[in-house]
């Protein structure tokens, strides 16, 4: 039997360095951390050290190597030894599981016997399992952080720095990266990662926790294998506050390098997305989570964007969340588009002037350009340049595919595609689901429905779910149900006319109530001379009532304000504007916009 703890081994530190006065006694390169800490030992320490030996035998050195023994020493207590067989291929994944496990920091992570060791050794190697996960070797699901600080608030910080690792890692063409809604899905869920990897088509995982106190920030990383367990990698990060954005970047290169790929864009990616002001970035994470819910809570995110700009006026990404809830607002019609266009307009120019690398500034313009400005050539460019930047851009590519393509351009069966596509990178997005249930119900395609109940399924709560779900069921006719769920989205929306505009189509035809329908048609005519309501919205309800010369005169006041909601009702196709497409004056309105010749025509 070998003794570890006290014989002096013949490699080249120990040839050069034996033991010293006033240190642990032991051979350095074969030590526990607890027997160089001077600590209690067991026979795990044994274990530790054999698995030193097994580690030099494999792959040629020894797993600490350093200028002198304290060096040495140090390194166990704060490296992870590189997986060996990641650095000598031919090695079998039990074994080199095996010797991870016999050489992990804690005795209590170890195997407690030499012959749970050797079973472990001789254990089958799961890469020859048929029954195996097909998922690429090169993919990854990021999970939230766990936010480890005792205040709640804290929570959007370690969200935030999930979110930078997964976007710097979804910078490598070759690794496919699950999307950040597919990912957030199993927060706070204690989830099998088998069960996870399966779910989201990926073979590893990483998953972590921060823990901020004070002006410091201490942030754990693992990623594991989820065929088989096995952690490929580990470290954990005690930084000062303002060097998060480096930690991002050493983790997501440490990965990238475990999965032997290539991290690109680097010095751009970090320069485009830092900001010097950790109060910038809080606010800006805070903006962007309540700014996705739509609703009232637009407003508050809203105000977050400019607290971050106040902190950090080059904060690009800050831009672009500015320039996003603008849109929100326009192309729900909750304010006049001359409150917002030149806002918008501004923060997009802003965010690609700060963030020229980045997709969300380049998407940003590229809505804006369409929905405010109706300058196709810069909306295409805008968003085309996004889309390369990041194909899986969620929100980006939902403006492309849904608004330009599909919508604007009338491409539906491409547009859906493209929806498909960014649903395959982040299965279990909501938002996704819901977006693709309305491009679907603008076709009239029955299978909306079957894709809202599964954006209701994903996300119960959110606005859009229940948005898509009306437009779905008003897509099959079904008005009875649009009245039904019209009850809790219309509060939710914050009175916004595009489900009014729906709830009053099917008023019209189920109940034949033409007094309601017209006292509906006059609150909101007053509210459009006010400028707080889309003239679009009121030419539509106008039209449902069977007052065609008002419909006509507020479609030609949306024309000359560029109302957004010209595209999103009026080009969309969706039921309750057909009527109002089939005018000649419409067609008009379509001429004058001086669309690109690629633009499909509709006709009801």
């Amino acid at each position: 039997m070998a003794d570890f703890g006290i014989g002096k081994a013949l490699s080249a530190v120990e040839s050069s360095t034996h033991t010293q006065a006033g240190m642990s006694v032991g051979t350095p390169a074969y030590m526990s951390p607890e027997q160089a800490a001077g600590d209690e030992v067991d026979g795990r320490s044994d274990i530790y050290s054999l698995g030193c030996v097994l580690y030099e035998m494999l792959v040629g050195e020894q797993p600490f190597t350093g200028p002198n023994i304290q060096a040495i020493i140090a390194r166990r207590f704060i490296q992870t030894p590189a997986d060996v067989a990641g650095l000598r291929e031919g090695v079998r994944r039990p074994v080199a599981r095996a010797v991870q496990r016999a050489l992990a920091r804690t005795a209590i992570d170890r195997y407690d016997t030499a012959a749970e060791l050797a079973a472990a050794l001789n254990e089958p190697d799961p890469a020859a399992d048929p029954e195996k996960s097909t998922a690429p070797e090169q993919s990854i699901a990021v999970l939230p952080f766990t936010n480890m600080s005792t205040d709640p608030e804290n929570e959007f910080f370690s969200d935030g720095i999930t979110e930078e690792i997964l976007n710097a890692l979804a910078q490598i063409p070759v690794l496919k990266v699950a999307g950040r809604t597919s990912s957030f899905s199993f927060k706070g869920k204690n989830e099998n990662l088998r069960s996870i990897g399966e779910q989201l088509q990926v073979r590893t995982v990483l998953e972590g926790s921060v823990r901020r106190s004070g002006k410091r920030v201490r942030i754990t990383a693992q990623l594991i294998d989820v065929t088989d367990g096995y952690h490929l990698w580990s470290e954990r990060f005690d930084r000062d506050i303002e060097d998060v954005f480096a930690v991002q970047d050493e983790i997501a290169a440490a990965i990238a390098a475990k999965l032997k790929t290539t991290l690109v864009g680097g010095a751009a990616a970090r320069a485009q997305r830092a900001t010097h002001s950790i109060e910038a970035y809080e606010a800006y994470l805070k903006g962007r989570a309540l700014i996705a819910r739509r609703g009232a809570a637009t407003a508050e995110g809203l105000a977050l964007m400019e607290k971050a700009l106040t902190l950090d006026p080059e904060y690009g990404l800050a831009w672009a969340g500015l320039a996003e809830a603008y849109v929100v607002f326009g192309y729900y019609g909750i304010r006049a588009v001359e409150e917002l266009r030149a806002k918008a307009t501004n923060a997009a120019k802003q965010a690609v002037r700060f963030a020229p690398d980045s997709a969300e500034a380049h998407c940003a313009l590229g809505i804006v350009s369409l929905m405010f400005e109706w300058d196709w050539d810069t909306a295409e460019r805008a968003f085309k340049r996004g889309m390369a930047l990041n194909p899986g851009s969620a929100h980006g590519g939902t403006w492309y595919h849904l608004f330009f393509v599909g919508w604007f351009g009338g491409r539906t069966a491409e547009a859906v595609t493209g929806m498909r596509d960014l649903l395959a990178r982040d299965p279990l997005s909501g938002y996704l689901a819901g977006m693709l249930s309305i491009l679907l119900a603008s076709a009239l395609d029955p299978t909306a429905l079957e894709w809202a109940d599964r954006a209701r399924a994903l996300d119960p709560d959110a606005f859009l779910s229940r948005f898509a779900r009306q437009l779905a069921l008003g897509s099959l006719g079904n008005w009875d149900g649009v009245i039904a769920e019209s009850a809790g989205l219309i509060p939710a929306g914050g009175q916004a006319p595009t489900p009014l505009v729906e709830v009053q189509y099917a008023e019209g035809l189920v109940h034949r109530d033409k007094a309601a329908a017209e006292a509906l048609y006059h609150r909101m005519a007053a509210s459009t001379r006010q400028g707080s309501v889309a003239p679009m919205a009121l030419s539509v309800i106008a039209m449902v009532i069977g007052n065609r010369a008002e419909a006509v005169r507020w479609l030609r006041v949306a024309q000359e304000r560029k109302d957004p909601q010209v595209i999103v009702l009026g080009m969309s196709g969706l039921r309750v504007t057909r009527a109002l497409a089939a005018l000649p004056e419409f067609q008009t309105v379509l001429d004058l916009m001086k669309l690109p010749a690629w633009v499909r025509r509709r006709s009801s």
